[in-house]
């Protein structure tokens, strides 16, 4: 074995890679129109396997919003009225509050433009408009009785529309109120915004002033149309192809699930007993999720609703209980609407950090960002600069091991003109040349594996952190100096593509290609070419983590080459 099997072992893991990448895109074109969902069995001792709800396929009609950021599907099924809408605008977000059921229907996040040539559009994870449909559900259902659904018409106490967080202000509660005087059932849903979270905390009241028991349940819900399809033909420069869309949940027996969107129908129901869990929708770097209270126990449900453009829907229902006549009990729950930030997501509950997806290389890519690249921006404040520092940190731990391949490139180089020699004698015969190498190699002690090890290491390395900087929401847009304002986009000006390049041309003239006929050299010569121009739509932070690493394997074989490179007699004819 020799470096030109090295370069074709890189160029087969890039391959895989790509092909892995592909695979795991599915299907772009719209599903087809599935079943609605089936109405469920009187909850009386258990659990219901999902709630028999009102028509959870009405959809609300637009809420005054913005236009969306994105391009649209074909608009769903006839809109039903609103029961009007409340603002409520924190330091972080700005909501739209249906009174009908007291849905959020809009939600923007003012730290997050959607590009940064356009700061004043924001990305929004929940839309009223029937072509962008996307909501968070709550409500209540009575075994016998009445009880405010997702469709019963709430009321402000005070009368308002519009609520702000004030400055200085720690946090800011909307109440919304239901009643039904012929039963005395009166339901209080008060939604608590925190300075600075993306955490909703909801809060239900149930006070019974009738003269029975009032028995029932509550339930979450997210629903949504399917995404906008991303075009294959966006490749490397458009994350979204790669990142997993669709619906998650959570149990702490079965730990952390998931489930695209175009599986809903194939896969079948979930009916998932769970407590302590949670449920969500994902997204590219951000996500919406239902958490009801750890102490009540829930069943997790998927469905499929409407014909023509299908959604999407994921739901949680709470155990029955009961509220004797003069009392009263509250139901919690919190609903993350936000980025994908890890710290925050682990402290709402137990495996949400979960729904940020580093792929099959999570067990590296996950302490990486914990224990290196997160510490190391802390330092120095640029994501730009700790992807640097990583990649230094990173080859002072391999610091033997590429030291020990660079030995054997340099050993190989010495050697490399007694193997043209054998190969002039040997002609074509291939079998006597290959046996004469081998006993060169093992009489000047040249092992060309030692140059394989590295970069089986290597790879790995370089995967983890493409899938940190594609779903790291942390990165997200982050700049480092001058020219690249956006790590998680391409190089506008090709810059660090075209030094990555020449930094591998560098690389490759001077590695050792003993024994190798002038196809292979042209087909060698070429491939720093091939993958520089394949860089060029990569991340620019994955270009400068791959050039920053070319540079320092390039100084440090430049380094070993010079020191255990050329000695007296190694390059003397071959004894005839």
């Amino acid at each position: 074995m020799n470096q030109t099997r090295s370069f074709l072992l890189i160029a087969w893991l890039a391959v895989a890679f790509l092909l892995f990448l592909e695979w795991n895109k599915g299907p772009v074109q719209a599903p087809a129109a599935p079943a609605t969902v089936a109405a469920l069995p009187d909850p009386s001792a258990a659990i219901p396997d999902a709630a028999a709800l009102p028509d959870a396929s009405a959809v609300p009609a637009a809420a005054a919003l913005p236009a969306a950021a994105t391009a649209a599907p074909a608009a769903a099924t006839a809109p039903a009225a609103t029961g009007g809408l409340v603002r409520v605008r924190t330091d972080v977000l700005d909501l739209r509050i249906d009174l009908r059921g007291g849905t959020l229907v809009g939600a923007e996040l003012l730290d997050y433009p959607v590009t940064k040539d356009q700061p004043e559009r924001k990305v929004r994870l929940f839309d009223a408009d029937p072509a962008r449909f996307s909501v968070a559900q709550s409500g209540l259902v009575a075994t016998a009785g009445n009880a405010p659904s997702h469709e019963a018409l709430f009321r402000t106490e005070d009368g308002r529309n519009d609520y702000q967080l004030a400055d200085g202000q720690a946090s800011l509660e909307l109440p919304l109120l239901w009643t039904d005087p012929a039963t005395g059932l009166t339901v209080r849903k008060t939604f608590v915004f925190d300075r600075g979270s993306y955490a909703l905390r909801l809060r239900e009241e149930i006070r019974n002033d009738g003269a029975g028991a009032w028995r029932g349940y509550g339930y979450q819900q997210l629903q949504r149309v399917p995404p906008p399809a991303v075009s294959r033909t966006s490749g490397l420069t458009n994350p979204e192809a790669y990142s997993f869309v669709g619906a998650a949940w959570y149990s702490p027996e079965d730990k952390f699930d998931k489930r695209k969107y175009v599986d809903f129908a194939e896969d079948g129901p979930l009916n998932k007993d769970a407590t302590g869990g949670w449920i969500a929708l994902l997204q590219h770097h951000f996500l919406v999720a239902w958490v009801p209270s750890g102490a009540e126990p829930q069943r997790f449900s998927l469905a499929t609703l409407g014909e023509g453009t299908p959604r999407y829907l994921v739901r949680s229902v709470g155990a029955p209980f009961e509220v004797a006549p003069g009392t009263a009990t509250t139901r919690e729950a919190t609903l993350w609407v936000g980025p994908k930030l890890q710290e925050k997501l682990e402290a709402v509950a137990p495996g949400l950090k979960l729904t940020l997806d580093y792929g099959i290389f999570t067990f590296l890519a996950q302490p990486m960002f914990d224990y290196v690249l997160k510490p190391l921006h802390d330092l120095t404040g640029n994501w730009g600069w700790a992807i640097i520092l990583t990649v230094l940190a990173i080859k002072l731990a391999l610091y033997w091991l590429s030291a020990k391949q660079y030995r054997s490139f340099a050993k190989m180089r010495a050697i490399q003109p007694r193997i043209e020699a054998l190969k002039e004698r040997y002609g074509d015969d291939k079998q006597k040349f290959q046996m004469a190498m081998m006993e060169l190699y093992k009489k000047e002690k040249v092992n060309p594996a030692a140059g394989c090890l590295p970069i089986l290491v290597t790879i790995p390395v370089f995967i983890a952190l493409y899938w940190m900087l594609l779903e790291s929401v942390e990165m997200r847009q982050a700049p480092w100096i001058g020219w690249i304002q956006n790590l998680t986009a391409p190089d506008p000006y090709f810059i660090l593509p075209a030094i990555n390049l020449a930094v591998m041309y560098l690389t490759q003239k001077m590695t050792p290609t003993p024994g190798m006929d002038p196809m292979q050299k042209k087909m060698m010569t070429a491939m720093p070419l091939v993958f520089g121009v394949m860089m060029a739509f990569f991340p620019s932070g994955l270009v400068l983590y791959w050039c920053t690493n070319g540079i320092l394997g390039l100084l440090q074989q430049w380094i070993i080459t010079k020191r255990h490179g050329d000695k007296p007699g190694t390059t003397a004819a071959v004894a005839k």
